[in-house]
């Protein structure tokens, strides 16, 4: 067979998608990614997947160049031959559901790995790209054979409201984690040395981090409000993840180099930071599946984040971690608190996140369920 996927960055692919196209090449078929030209797609060509480049704005509203994208797709899937394509997040899901369409391929499967901020955010401008997104996905989820969804919640909201029917909806959680890879004991000593070094933590020192897009939505202030609150406790928190230039709902520069908070930005040496790191925080209104608490389940650190769509995936609470509000720094604070100053509490939530890890969202059952999905 001939598989394409299609995405908005290449990042997407090649950090979340590459083991399911090597397992497709491993069985003999033939795997494609279309994508924007980025840094990555060397990464993945050098897998021998076959990236094919393609013209796509993320930002822009403007129709014109939504026609134009959709008809390039058109004419690359036509010179594909493609059997199958899958596609991912918002833009890819309609654009090449429609593109798909009209070149003929035979299954067309989505993937809505979260609804995104505009299901927070709850301005104008929001509620009319709402509006745009479910019309649009009440078409595409019509067209397409299946669509696939990470968690029960984001299905469930679209089938209430009539934009996808039961019978199109397929839940695989998360997109799986190496559990063999992501261990801490996988992480030379030196390495763990050499980055305490580099970030001034000393010895003794307890660490705890928050891996995510620098934007509003993923709870950045609530974090940095949490540092100030345990500021006298003399923890080290560290935020690991750039600012979204483009992004409406995109912290500023000022903000994220201001208060208690390291600002680490954009990092590739996410499982070693998380090895010299004692717990994991995502403070997020609103998730697919977090791929960050995915690798500190598997990683063994207890996480507090909020009892949001996605998060609940991840955390069991009181058993890995604790679950709290929405725009509730002093209880995150407390939380942070509670299992850092328990010792055998944090061993405890410790075990239960690597034993979730591996029997919920390793990589190996997830890889197998996408390519019974294929067959």
């Amino acid at each position: 067979m001939k598989i394409a996927f299609l995405s908005n960055v290449d990042y997407n692919l090649y950090f979340f998608r590459l083991d399911i196209m090597k397992a497709l090449q491993e069985r003999g078929d033939k795997v494609y990614a279309v994508i924007p030209k980025g840094k990555y797609a060397d990464l993945i060509a050098k897998e021998g997947i076959e990236v094919v480049n393609y013209n796509l704005s993320r930002k822009s509203l403007n129709p014109f160049s939504a026609v134009s994208s959709i008809l390039e797709l058109k004419k690359i899937f036509q010179k594909l031959d493609i059997d199958i394509l899958h596609t991912f997040t918002v833009k890819p899901n309609i654009f090449g559901t429609f593109a798909g369409k009209m070149a003929g391929v035979p299954k067309i499967y989505n993937l809505v790995e979260g609804l995104g901020s505009f299901y927070v955010d709850n301005s104008v401008k929001s509620r009319i790209v709402r509006y745009i997104i479910e019309k649009l996905y009440r078409i595409t989820f019509r067209l397409s054979n299946l669509v696939v969804f990470v968690n029960s919640d984001d299905p469930r909201y679209l089938l209430e409201r009539g934009i996808i029917s039961q019978e199109k909806i397929k839940i695989i959680k998360s997109v799986g984690i190496d559990t063999e890879e992501y261990q801490s004991e996988k992480v030379p000593d030196e390495v763990k040395e050499h980055l305490r070094r580099e970030l001034g933590i000393g010895e003794g020192d307890r660490v705890v981090i928050m891996v995510a897009r620098a934007i509003l939505h993923k709870g950045t202030k609530d974090f940095y409000k949490s540092a100030e609150i345990l500021e006298k406790k003399g923890y080290i928190f560290l935020f690991a993840g750039d600012i979204d230039e483009g992004n409406p709902f995109s912290m500023d520069r000022k903000f994220m180099e201001s208060g208690k908070v390291k600002w680490l930005g954009w990092r590739d040496d996410i499982k070693e930071l998380l090895s010299i790191s004692d717990i994991v925080v995502l403070p997020s209104y609103r998730e697919g599946i977090p791929s960050t608490l995915l690798e500190a389940c598997s990683m063994g650190k207890p996480i507090v984040a909020t009892d949001v769509v996605g998060c609940r995936e991840c955390v069991d609470n009181g058993e890995n971690g604790y679950l709290v509000p929405i725009e509730s720094p002093e209880k995150l604070a407390c939380k942070i608190d509670t299992i850092l100053e328990t010792p055998e509490l944090y061993s405890y939530m410790s075990k239960n996140s690597r034993k979730k890890a591996i029997e919920e969202f390793d990589i190996k059952n997830i890889v197998s369920q996408y390519l019974e999905l294929y067959r």
